[in-house]
């Protein structure tokens, strides 16, 4: 048998449950009466298209859940998902692809919503020399899955503790803020792989002094140490575009840097 469809106000429930607020919390958060929404997740009262998505905003709900709600209320979907290769969205895939070159010779990478890699550029190939199973680095490459996994880049990641912890939780971070299953598949098994043991004292002190989390890596061109930061669409309209985001690496260190530009000659750094 077939589930039946979910209301309008099953939807709005189980994100407001998930952002962990209560009916009045939320309320006072909408700027609506408790009444009201308490009307509206019983069925007893349908919001306009324009109060469904106010509601949606202020709960933070994916451009991708926003679409469901919008049919259950009855109203017609008003974001559109298309492939980044539509020529409607040839001007988002300039900007990325100038950003990841604009980047060199330091490493950036494009991913969608399941860390898939969807674009990298030039100095990213050069880092990934020597990962035991070349499987992780055939299409479809999930950029997780290629760091953590053992026969990956873990073995050559020094800080692997501390690295795999960070992209855990920021994993599970990025569960609770979609519901997606997908990710949470993913980081079923991600949390399988043969975890590092823990260092038996602190951490070094580095030179950014514990404002981040560093990625140190074994190379060929010898231990290099990054800091990451990952850039989004700020005012997206199309799903696919919402769920894009660059990770740029930038070195940590000098010696980093130097490294870098000797693996990629010619190549300007950012801000040069």
């Amino acid at each position: 048998m077939m589930n039946p469809a979910r209301s309008l106000g099953d939807h709005l429930r189980e994100w407001r449950q998930r952002r962990r607020l209560s009916q009045l919390e939320f309320a006072l958060e909408a700027d609506i009466s408790q009444r009201h929404l308490s009307f509206i997740e019983s069925g007893r009262a349908l919001p306009s298209r324009e109060m469904l998505m106010h509601l949606a905003e202020r709960l933070g709900v994916p451009l991708r859940e926003r679409n469901p709600m919008l049919l259950a209320a009855g109203f017609a979907p008003v974001f559109p998902e298309r492939k980044l290769d539509d020529p409607a969205l040839a001007p988002a895939r300039r900007a990325i692809d100038m950003l990841l070159k604009g980047h060199e010779p330091f490493p950036a990478l494009a991913i969608d919503r399941h860390w898939t890699l969807i674009a990298a550029n030039a100095a990213v190939a050069p880092l990934l020399a020597g990962v035991v199973d070349t499987s992780l680095t055939k299409g479809p490459i999930n950029v997780l899955r290629l760091s953590l996994h053992p026969q990956g880049l873990a073995p050559r990641i020094t800080n692997l503790f501390e690295w795999r912890a960070h992209l855990l939780e920021r994993l599970r971070q990025q569960i609770s803020a979609t519901g997606d299953p997908v990710l949470a598949k993913l980081l079923e098994e991600l949390s399988a792989y043969p975890a590092p043991p823990a260092p038996k004292s602190a951490a070094p002190e580095r030179d950014f002094a514990g404002i981040a989390v560093p990625l140190e890596l074994v190379t060929e061109a010898g231990h290099l140490s990054f800091l990451s930061t990952t850039t989004v669409f700020g005012t997206p309209v199309d799903v696919t575009l919402s769920e894009l985001a660059i990770e740029s690496f930038f070195p940590a260190n000098p010696q980093t840097a130097e490294a870098l530009r000797a693996m990629l000659p010619g190549s300007s750094a950012p801000g040069e």
